[in-house]
């Protein structure tokens, strides 16, 4: 299992396909909440950690995870 931590926020998610699912909008607890579709605002606001989970996102739990290096691989697709 791979911990998801703050330097996730602002990554981009990829399935084990490499399909890109969406970014990092925060980090709490172990789970990752994904903006699946953000604007180029909300691309930047989450790199510097002003961008907050909103009803849009889904979540990303650390035993869904691969690896995280430039971006968060998942072990499937969602």
């Amino acid at each position: 299992m791979t911990e998801l931590t703050d330097d996730a926020v602002g990554k981009t998610v990829v399935g084990a396909n490499g399909k890109e699912l969406g970014v990092v909008a925060s980090v709490e607890g172990g789970t990752a909440h994904v903006d699946p579709n953000p604007s180029l605002a909300e691309q930047v606001m989450s790199t510097i950690g002003w961008e907050d989970a909103d009803e849009e996102d889904y979540r990303v739990t650390e035993d869904m995870v691969d690896h995280v290096d430039e971006e968060v691989v998942l072990q499937g697709d969602l």
